[in-house]
């Protein structure tokens, strides 16, 4: 592959660049190549990377020899740049997947599938929901090398319908309860946590926080039993207190609360209404936003496709509760029933 490119940089791609430079399916087919395989083809297949051994097969229309067709041979499998991610089998063009990952990495409260279907002109709402749901797909990251560390904020908040009556806050009805861990001046990790306990949030503490670090939290009577190998500091929200000087640090949970605060502006306001099925993928999109939050639209873009290998999404229905095939963990089965406007997650 040639190590010049007229292809814009992270920092050149914008939505007027997209549309001017990518529209044709074989421009962004070349990026998307670029990105993927930066430093030459890699087989998909068998993970050979000797450019030697691949030869391209010419297109052809009438053969039904798509542009981008490789062979390979080591393993003698045809291929292209989409086989193995998210737009495998898709039959939706790659000019439009590229604008669809534009604009959710740009979006700060996210976009609606109903406002995709209008902009791309897709063809029907269920297709563009899983398109969306394809791109969160691969923003979800299955397991996390790197712990947090420094200090990190923790907080619990309630995500579903309008109040109607009952207890409010911690132990709400019908509503999905959803930790957050938030590293100061660093990332942050939103998970669903099925009880609030104590039990439960000091694992989350375990797994996703460095020995040593410093751990703000609310006065939430769980906290109490924080391992002595955290330095476990707390605001008292129940006496009006919410932030205070300690020994040269800040202790408070505003950080925190603040993504929080876009998280339910964006359920709120552009996708109404979130299941508890598909809520880890909303939150996988509002985390890539906000971990890249120092960077432009372009480059928050960029560094989304980079995750779009090695996963992929099927609209194959679960059936008799059937889960997905345990040998294929990065493939995640869609359930294609009950898709309206009406009783899915975005209207």
């Amino acid at each position: 592959m040639s190590t010049k490119s007229m292809l814009p940089t992270p920092e050149d791609l914008t939505l007027d660049g997209i549309q001017a430079r990518f529209s044709t399916d074989e421009a962004a087919r070349k990026y998307l190549e670029e990105i993927r395989w930066p430093n030459g083809v890699v087989c998909p297949h068998c993970k050979n990377a000797d450019q030697a051994k691949f030869y391209a097969i010419k297109a052809n229309t009438l053969a039904k020899v798509r542009n981008g067709l490789r062979q390979c041979v080591e393993c003698k499998k045809q291929f292209t740049c989409t086989v193995g991610t998210i737009f495998e089998d898709s039959h939706i063009p790659l000019r439009k997947w590229l604008v669809a990952w534009y604009l959710l990495c740009s979006s700060k409260k996210g976009i609606s599938s109903l406002q995709i279907q209008r902009m791309l002109g897709l063809g029907s709402y269920r297709s563009a929901l899983f398109m969306m749901h394809r791109i969160r797909y691969a923003l979800k990251h299955p397991a996390f090398a790197k712990q947090l560390s420094g200090t990190i904020e923790m907080d619990e908040t309630y995500v579903g319908g309008k109040f109607t009556g009952g207890k409010r806050g911690r132990g709400v009805q019908n509503k999905t309860p959803v930790v957050a861990l938030v590293e100061r001046g660093g990332d942050v990790r939103s998970m669903i946590m099925e009880r609030v306990t104590g039990r439960n949030l000091i694992s989350a503490i375990r797994e996703h926080v460095e020995v040593g670090s410093t751990v703000c939290t609310d006065d939430y009577i769980a906290y109490r039993s924080m391992p002595k190998i955290y330095t476990h500091k707390s605001v008292k929200h129940s006496r009006k207190e919410y932030a205070r000087r300690e020994k040269g640090l800040t202790v408070h949970t505003n950080t925190v609360e603040g993504n929080f605060s876009l998280l339910k502006r964006g359920i709120i306001g552009t996708f109404h209404q979130v299941s508890k099925k598909h809520l880890p993928l909303y939150l996988a999109e509002f985390d890539h936003r906000y971990n890249h939050r120092k960077t432009t639209d372009g480059e928050r873009t960029v560094a989304a496709l980079r995750l779009a290998e090695g996963k992929r999404l099927t609209l194959k229905p679960l059936k008799n509760g059937a889960k997905p095939d345990p040998n294929r963990p990065e493939i995640l089965q869609f359930d294609k029933r009950n898709v309206t406007k009406r009783n899915e997650d975005e209207k």
